[in-house]
C-alpha cells in the first residue's frame, strides 16, 4: 500500500489553486510533480517600472545624496533598479554606491546585488525583514538615510520603526502591482474555490491575496469565499507578510518555516492528506480526497456528481442516506431522484468495488461500513 501511495504521490486526488503571477510555472511543476491537479490563475501582474519618472526621480536623489544604508527586498525588484540606474539616472550610474551598507533580504537579492557587481553587507538566514529591522535598530538609526526598496508588499511597522528612531527612509518603488488584464481565468478560480472545487489555495504575495479577495468583493462573492477559506479550502500562504490581507479578514493559513515554494509545496503534502476522510468500508481502506479516492492506495478519479454523493455518505457513514438528502448534494440535479440512481451507479463503478456502498430498498444508500467501526461512528 505503501508503496502505491508512493507512485501517485502525496496531493494525488488533490486540486490546489495557484495565484502567483511570478514563478507560477515552477510552483505548479512541483505541485504536478506531487500529482496534484493545477489550477492557475495569476491574480495579478507585475508592472516595472524602469522608465517610470517617480523610479527615476527615487534614483537620481540618492545618487545626489548617497544613503548610508539600502535595503534590497527582492531580486526582480533590485535587478529593475540597476536597469532604471543604468539607463536613465545621471550617464548610467550602476544603482547604489559601493561604499553604502547594503542588506539583502535574502539570497536570490544576494545573487542579483552581486551580479550588479556589489557585494552585500549582510542577509538574515530567516528571510524575514523583522531580522533585518532588529539588526538596524540595534546598530542606531538616528540621523542615518535608509533608502529601502519597495516591491509592492506591506512591510508591517518597518518604514514606521526606522522613522521612529531618527532615520530618514527614502523608499524606491521598482515595479507596481497590477490588476490581471484578462479577469476570466481568476473568475474561474474564485467560482471553483466557492464551489469546493479546489483543495488548497496558495498565495506568494500580500498583493495577490489582496487582489483576490478585492475580485470576490466586486463580484459579490466575498462572504462565499471567506466561508470556504474557514472551512473546507485550505489557503496556504508562502510567509506571513504574504498572509495578512487574509488575516485582516478573520481567515487563518498555515505558511512553512522557511518562506519558500519547496517548503510550501512540502507543507501542502503533509496539510491536505491529513484532512482527507479515511473510514475503513467493507473490508476496505477508503480515503476521500478532492476529485478522486484511495482504495486500498489505488487512487480512483471519481467524477464530481459523484463525489458529492460520496462526501454526503461519509459525513454519516454507516447511516442510511436519503434519496432525497442525496439529490439535495447533486449540484443541478433538479427534483428527478433517478439522478440520484445514474450518479449512484457512475461512483460505484468508478470505485471499483461495487460493495463498499449498499441500496436500502425504498430508504437510500449507506456506505457499508465495517463492523468494528460501527460503534466508533454510532454517535457522528
Amino acid at each position: 500500500m505503501a508503496g502505491q501511495r508512493a507512485e501517485h504521490g502525496p496531493l494525488a486526488g488533490f486540486t490546489v489553486g495557484v495565484t502567483a503571477a511570478r514563478r507560477a510555472d515552477e510552483l505548479g511543476a512541483l505541485l504536478q510533480r506531487r500529482g496534484a491537479a493545477v489550477l492557475h490563475a495569476p491574480a495579478l501582474r507585475i508592472v516595472p517600472l524602469a522608465d517610470d519618472s517617480e523610479l527615476l526621480a527615487a534614483t537620481k536623489e540618492l545618487i545626489d545624496r548617497v544613503p548610508d544604508v539600502v535595503v534590497a527586498t527582492t531580486a526582480i525588484g533590485f535587478r529593475g533598479w540597476v536597469e532604471a540606474a543604468d539607463g536613465g539616472a545621471r550617464g548610467g550610474a550602476p544603482g547604489p554606491a559601493a561604499r553604502v551598507e547594503l542588506l539583502a533580504r535574502g539570497p536570490k537579492v544576494k545573487g542579483a546585488i552581486r551580479a550588479a557587481g556589489l557585494t552585500e553587507e549582510w542577509s538574515p538566514c530567516s528571510e524575514s525583514m523583522a531580522e533585518v529591522l532588529d539588526r538596524l535598530l540595534e546598530e542606531g538609526v538616528d540621523g542615518r538615510r535608509i533608502a529601502v526598496q519597495l516591491h509592492g508588499e506591506p512591510l508591517p511597522g518597518f518604514v514606521e520603526s526606522l522613522r521612529a528612531g531618527g532615520a530618514e527612509v527614502v523608499g524606491v518603488p521598482v515595479y507596481r502591482w497590477m490588476p490581471p488584464e484578462d479577469l476570466s481565468p481568476v473568475d474561474r478560480l474564485l467560482d471553483a474555490t466557492v464551489s469546493r472545487g479546489v483543495d488548497a489555495l496558495t498565495f506568494t504575495s500580500a498583493p495577490a491575496a489582496a487582489s483576490l479577495l478585492s475580485r470576490a468583493e466586486e463580484r459579490g462573492l466575498l462572504p462565499e469565499l471567506l466561508a470556504a477559506l474557514h472551512h473546507d479550502v485550505l489557503p496556504a500562504c508562502v510567509g506571513p507578510v504574504t498572509a495578512l490581507p487574509l488575516q485582516a479578514r478573520g481567515v487563518d493559513t498555515v505558511q512553512p518555516e522557511r518562506f519558500r515554494l519547496g517548503p510550501l509545496v512540502q507543507l501542502l503534502c503533509q496539510e491536505l492528506p491529513g484532512r482527507a476522510r479515511s473510514l475503513p468500508i467493507a473490508g476496505h481502506r477508503v480515503e476521500i480526497r478532492g476529485h478522486a479516492v484511495l482504495v486500498d492506495g489505488d487512487l480512483k478519479p471519481v467524477p464530481p456528481a459523484g463525489m458529492s454523493l460520496l462526501r454526503a455518505l461519509s459525513r454519516r457513514p454507516g447511516w442510511v442516506v436519503a434519496r432525497a438528502e442525496l439529490l439535495r448534494a447533486l449540484p443541478g440535479a433538479g427534483r428527478d431522484e433517478h439522478a440520484v440512481e445514474t450518479a449512484m451507479a457512475r461512483l460505484r463503478t468508478a470505485l471499483g468495488a461495487p460493495k463498499l456502498i449498499q441500496t436500502v430498498v425504498k430508504r437510500g444508500y449507506r456506505l457499508a461500513l465495517d463492523p468494528a467501526a460501527d460503534a466508533k461512528y454510532a454517535d457522528v
